[in-house]
């Protein structure tokens, strides 16, 4: 399987919401490496390295994240894939 690796930029009412923590526990079991972490414009970047498939898989959870979030827009972007200690928040 082929490596990936993304930048997500999630948008809408995504913090205050759980929505780092639960994008770390959905990441994990996948095998996914990177961060999920607050911005100061109020939205959520996540970045993820691991396989094709699992990358996809995060993709579109994110569009819908935990239950308290409302996701209104997700803009995704290509980077050089890498390795991290597991998956953080912050």
């Amino acid at each position: 399987m082929a490596r990936a690796a993304r930048r997500f930029i999630i948008e809408g009412r995504v913090q205050g919401v759980f929505f780092r923590d639960s994008t770390r526990r959905f990441a994990e079991p996948l095998g996914i490496c990177g961060h999920a972490i607050n911005l100061p414009d109020g939205n959520v970047e996540v970045r993820a390295c691991g396989e094709a498939d699992a990358i996809a898989m995060l993709r579109g959870w994110l569009a819908d994240g935990p239950p308290l979030a409302d996701v209104s827009g997700v803009s995704e972007q290509t980077i050089e894939p890498f390795e991290s200690g597991g998956f953080r928040t912050g």
